[in-house]
């Protein structure tokens, strides 16, 4: 452990830090005013999310970070953590099924209670993806020719779909599409020909493309009382179904125009004080802009997408399949989830209840994300050691 800390990726861990810290204190903000009026202590979540991020550096973060990466490829590693997010996966569809009122937050069943702390086995699930096709995808290198290709991607692709179809019948689209992307990203990185990969991408957006159209332009009745198909209508028209699902954006929208270029100043947001709904977790971008303005969610933004590059860059650089996977898997994971989040914001995508990484409130996301950085923390470190280790027998 000592050995490898001389070897830690501070190009990394320093953005991380960063954006963690820059998230605790948002998090306050944007939720004090509602525990307010509440009856609550204005700093409830903000000292919430301390815990989980603490809780999540040193129970999971470090831990990634120096267990040894044959420990990771272990099968009965990779096997065991899969079918630990399958069990749980699993038991939110007989909730969903059982009909059980409190398990359910907005027309999902999502969560499960542990008391401590609410576990979204989504966020799980996703890092479970990322390491078990990375390990699959490894033991595949260089058998992706020719005829061989449909037969060495069939297990995992129906395994990933087995995953997708039980996060699905929550109903989460959004986590399904981020499992989604993963597959895409991590087939297409393993060595199978770009053409390939490329005709997949294409077939697969004109058929959700279709899909789109045919569910706006038919607009179903089975579906209209639905919370998730209001959130898709209030997609297209927010202001004209402002009080069916579409408050959402058109105050983010609010917020962002307050906030101007240098925002009003933080703790100043008049939208979060009972006008956008949940403003700590999905929208706390639009309290950002709104407080901050938009030259800092810039800078913000900016941030985080300079540590997904980092992450890719170690990919990228990495000797072996393996760590060269988990790294594009993590930034995979980091830059769908920011894309959606930030699209919804905008009002450029759907709202999918999808969370900014670690900004939003959530000790989920947090404790996923958290470890997810320490095994590519863990994975740089590897290099180093290995690129060193070259240079002098060399």
């Amino acid at each position: 452990m000592r050995r490898k800390l001389n070897y830690l990726n501070y190009r990394i861990f320093i953005p991380y830090l960063i954006l963690v810290v820059i998230g605790v204190i948002l998090v306050y903000s944007a939720s004090s005013d509602i525990l307010l009026v509440n009856g609550f202590k204005p700093d409830v979540y903000g000292i919430r999310q301390a815990i989980y991020a603490v809780a999540a550096f040193f129970g999971f973060g470090v831990p990634f970070f120096a267990v040894k990466l044959k420990v990771i490829k272990n099968p009965k590693f990779v096997a065991g953590f899969l079918i630990l997010c399958i069990l749980m996966l699993f038991w939110l569809v007989i909730l969903k099924f059982a009909h059980i009122s409190s398990a359910e937050v907005n027309g999902a069943v999502g969560w499960i209670n542990l008391g401590f702390i609410n576990l979204q086995p989504l966020e799980v699930t996703k890092l479970a993806l990322v390491i078990y096709l990375a390990y699959v995808l490894d033991r595949r290198d260089g058998k992706f020719v020719r005829g061989k290709i449909k037969g060495n991607l069939s297990h995992p692709a129906i395994l990933s779909a087995f995953l997708m179809c039980l996060v699905i019948v929550e109903p989460d689209f959004g986590g399904t599409a981020i499992l989604f992307m993963i597959t895409l990203v991590m087939f297409s990185v393993s060595g199978v020909p770009t053409r390939l990969a490329l005709t997949w991408l294409v077939g697969i957006a004109i058929l959700v493309g279709i899909v789109f159209i045919i569910l706006v332009t038919w607009n179903p009745k089975f579906l209209q009382e639905s919370y998730q198909f209001q959130r898709l209508m209030s997609f297209l028209h927010p202001f004209q179904l402002e009080r069916k699902g579409g408050a959402q954006l058109v105050n983010s929208y609010y917020a962002i125009h307050n906030g101007g270029l240098f925002g009003v100043g933080l703790g100043n947001s008049m939208q979060k004080r009972g006008y956008l709904p949940e403003p700590y977790t999905d929208f706390i971008l639009s309290i950002t802009a709104e407080e901050l303005g938009v030259v800092v969610t810039i800078l913000l933004v900016g941030l985080l997408f300079y540590l997904m590059w980092e992450i890719m860059e170690v990919g990228i650089n990495a000797s072996s399949q393996f760590n060269a996977l988990i790294c594009f898997g993590v930034a995979t994971i980091l830059f769908t989830e920011a894309l959606f989040n930030i699209g919804a914001v905008l009002g450029l995508l759907p709202i999918t209840g999808v969370t900014l990484p670690f900004i939003s409130y959530g000790g989920s996301s947090m404790i996923v994300l958290t470890a997810a950085v320490g095994l590519v923390l863990n994975v740089s470190a590897n290099e180093k050691m290995l690129q060193e280790k070259d240079e002098t027998v060399a």
